[in-house]
């Protein structure tokens, strides 16, 4: 199923986007605007996103509010969507440390009551993101397979990830929801404003625009499974209308392993600064030290394969951000 094809499926569709003013969701916005939907409705609360990164459309409703708000919520389905996609998050491992309570509402019960939302407005599809850097552990054999799953996890992102993962199981085998749970890794593009728990990526180019060296928290040896945001819609929306994803968690990965160190002197060498590296103690919890996916099944079921290599995502984030600078200037907090 080509590009155009699966597209097709959301032309004249209503569609809910949890979340969607994320780096992900924006992205997912604008490739959905193509195929021509009859309504998207994105809730967030901008707790990690901003109003002026959501695109402008007649056909985009935009609800401001948190997924917890029932009130927000019954407005968001009140348009009866035949899609959700589930983005909404409270994001980030250390965000989750440092407010564990809140991660667990956000994640847990927030993802719990959007379902039961999705289950009564009987949508055609709920596709939940979910992250494979979460659900895996710190311990699994690479490259990472969808069959392997861990109950000893180091975050309570992790944990709740996992749990999302357990209702929307619970949800298509009772109610028999059509779900689909994408494993996201290591997403970066443009769309992500850097800034205190948000990821490496934006932060690392944001200290480089600024000649500052960038802090790598460990040996640099690190790998992680980086992926564009590009490739990352490609696979969710793949996810949404594709019949056999449902009911399946579905790795969409880059399926290769990056070195920290690589990544930081490709930053460096983009954004021309020449402050280098500075080295700190890893974060308690970061257990990980190599991250690799496999994407067999994405491939088999989905027809997914990543287009987008390292250095060419790295130029398109060097370039939104430097693009979005003054308004990236007023909101960015570390």
């Amino acid at each position: 199923m080509g590009n155009e094809e699966f597209l097709s499926h959301y032309a004249g569709k209503r569609i809910l986007i949890t979340g969607g003013a994320g780096c992900i969701g924006t992205n997912l916005t604008k490739t959905l605007l193509k195929a021509e939907p009859e309504r998207i409705v994105v809730i967030d609360d901008f707790s990690a996103s901003y109003e002026w990164n959501v695109p402008k459309d007649p056909r985009i409703v935009l609800i401001k509010g948190s997924i917890l708000d029932e009130e927000r919520m019954k407005r968001a389905f009140s348009y009866r969507p035949h899609y959700v996609f589930h983005l909404a998050a409270h994001f980030a491992n250390q965000n989750s440390v440092d407010h564990p309570e809140t991660d667990l509402l956000v994640n847990g019960l927030g993802t719990l009551r959007t379902l039961e939302y999705a289950n009564l407005a009987g949508v055609e599809r709920f596709v939940f993101a979910s992250s494979g850097c979460s659900v895996y552990g710190s311990q699994a054999p690479l490259p990472l397979r969808e069959d392997f799953v861990s109950l000893h996890l180091d975050t309570p992102y992790q944990i709740n990830k996992l749990v999302g993962e357990l209702y929307c199981n619970y949800f298509h085998d009772y109610y028999g929801l059509p779900v689909a749970i994408a494993r996201y890794f290591n997403v970066y593009g443009p769309g992500e404003v850097p800034g205190r728990y948000r990821n490496v990526i934006p932060n690392f180019t944001w200290w480089a625009m600024h000649n500052q060296p960038l802090p790598i928290t460990g040996t640099g040896e690190e790998t992680r499974d980086f992926t564009f945001v590009e490739d990352i819609v490609d696979g969710t929306l793949r996810m949404g209308v594709v019949e056999e994803a449902v009911g399946e968690a579905i790795n969409l990965a880059s399926e290769t392993e990056t070195r920290v160190i690589d990544l930081a002197n490709w930053i460096n060498e983009i954004t021309g600064n020449k402050a280098g590296v500075v080295y700190k103690p890893r974060r308690d919890w970061d257990k990980a030290i190599r991250r690799r996916a496999s994407i067999e099944k994405a491939r088999r079921i989905l027809g997914y394969e990543p287009k987008t290599d390292m250095k060419t995502g790295l130029r398109k984030v060097y370039e939104w951000i430097f693009e979005n600078k003054e308004e990236i200037e007023q909101c960015v907090r570390f």
